[in-house]
């Protein structure tokens, strides 16, 4: 039986360059709703368009979903009225499906053996030939994401005469692209990952006697309630979390390691580590190396808050360059209802940042981020900065030029819209109107990762993708056409 709490807004579009957040745990002794909470409080960075949390007590699943930052959308009483021992929780950005009430997560359908609930951070890439699929067997899809498509193809393997665990390897066979998921069942806990992990999955553990298992997008969801990183879930693998423990099942053939980069370079949280490192130190190294190849005649270095502030710091430590806290962020910038006047867009960056005229004024600066990717942020900061004062102001990145588009869930859209794609660095640099522009070469920023170069999905920068990608435009067009329709 579903029991449903849903309390939806409807609100305009404002999508976020980032990826969602998933969180799982089996824990009877606790209260996993408030856990959960906890744990997608720490994902936030991940996705602030929605939040949802899934519980299951005996054969019953509550969940409440709804638009908004995840303090926003739960409190104590709703808390109160999601009991069980096993928990799977979502922030959302919108890649695939647009950014509406219905397309929240977790996705809950019935299946023969119960309900599921799935946490999706990812995206498809053929979703086409999967949705016509579901529909010609006459499956009620209600949104217009592919997260829905998964959790349909799973009960309709099990509905089929398919175990949980044979079903659902049978459906992620089907899947083609970026998929982390975590799946509520009756009886346990799903964990897994596509065939090249490009979205990443931590396994952590909770307690000592019992130990109980939590699933989560970065080890920050582990740390804020008190669990200990175990380790990641391993590309292409299953991990089932029951009362008897944990058990892995390695359903895909060929897998390979190709986590996205730029989880490293930009999306995960710095106090998060990556393939045992903390990535605030990576990202560290990338500035040092910044500086070291392009050197930069200035009084300060700023860093574009919050992620390109390791980097800025590695930059001032390399190139003995003092480090100024330039630019103020508003750290309660998420999702607004209220539109802003003409005369606020047309300022824009302040909404967001808030420059320091006292630090800048008669200063040249360097100013340091993670990436370019359309160009607009960062012509409306280098404006900001002039209006206070700054004399000259170079840019510096610490990562490639962004050329390609990503169908794998970060918002990185087609290459009319990638300022990289078709002008050069100089371009650029007069289009953002600094004095100079520098982004740091692919060698030095895979040899900070201090690891095979292969390990690593960089088709954003080189356009060597994983998969087949020619359906996600279609697809696009396809569920934008449906949504101004509804």
């Amino acid at each position: 039986m579903i029991v449903n709490h849903l309390n939806f807004q409807d609100s305009d579009k404002d999508k976020l360059e980032e990826a969602c957040g998933i969180f799982g745990i089996y824990a009877p002794e606790e209260e996993v709703a408030k856990l959960t909470y906890f744990g997608l409080y720490a994902l936030q960075h991940r996705g602030q368009e929605s939040a949802g949390i899934a519980t299951f007590d005996s054969t019953q699943v509550h969940f409440y979903k709804d638009m908004g930052l995840v303090s926003q959308v739960f409190n104590e009483s709703i808390l109160n009225d999601l009991p069980g021992s096993i928990a799977v929780g979502h922030t959302r950005y919108s890649t695939t499906g647009s950014s509406h009430k219905v397309n929240a997560q977790p996705s809950v359908v019935e299946t023969r053996l119960g309900s599921l609930a799935v946490s999706h951070n990812g995206n498809l890439v053929n979703t086409m030939h999967l949705r016509d699929e579901l529909l010609k067997k006459n499956c009620n899809l209600v949104t217009t994401t592919d997260s829905e498509m998964i959790a349909f193809a799973l009960a309709e393997e099990i509905n089929a005469g398919a175990d949980l665990l044979q079903g659902s390897i049978r459906a992620f066979h089907r899947l083609l692209g970026a998929f982390s998921l975590v799946i509520g069942t009756p009886v346990g806990l799903m964990g897994v990952r596509d065939p090249n992990g490009i979205r990443p999955l931590v396994i952590g553990t909770l307690g000592i006697n019992p130990v109980r298992y939590v699933l989560a997008s970065e080890t920050c969801g582990l740390d804020i309630i008190g669990a200990k990183y175990l380790r990641d879930v391993k590309p292409g693998e299953l991990v089932w979390i029951t009362e008897e423990g944990l058990a892995f099942f390695q359903w895909s053939e060929k897998p390979q390691r190709k986590l996205c980069i730029f989880e490293m370079i930009y999306f995960a949280r710095p106090d998060s580590l990556m393939h045992n490192e903390n990535l605030y130190s990576y990202r560290l190294r990338l500035g040092q190396r910044l500086a070291e190849e392009f050197p930069a005649n200035a009084d300060i270095v700023l860093g574009v808050p919050d992620s390109g502030i390791p980097a800025a710091i590695g930059f001032s430590q390399a190139s003995g360059i003092a480090y100024a806290e330039g630019l103020i962020k508003n750290r309660y910038v998420g999702r607004t209802f209220i539109q802003p006047t003409p005369a606020m867009r047309e300022s824009g960056i302040r909404m967001k940042f808030n420059p320091l005229k006292d630090v800048l004024c008669g200063k040249r600066v360097v100013i340091v981020d993670d990436s370019i990717v359309r160009g607009t942020t960062s012509r409306k900061l280098v404006k900001a900065l002039r209006d206070v004062g700054a004399v000259k102001v170079h840019m510096r990145v610490s990562s490639p030029p962004v050329t390609y588009p990503c169908f794998y869930g970060i918002d990185i859209g087609s290459q009319a819209q990638l300022i990289a794609t078709a002008k050069s660095v100089e371009e650029i640099a007069v289009q953002i109107g600094v004095d100079s522009l520098a982004y740091l070469s692919w060698d030095a920023m895979l040899e900070e990762t201090r690891k095979d170069s292969t390990n690593f999905c960089s088709a954003c920068f080189t356009g060597n993708y994983l998969t087949p990608v020619p359906e996600t435009a279609e697809y696009s067009k396809l569920m934008l056409e449906q949504v101004t329709t509804t």
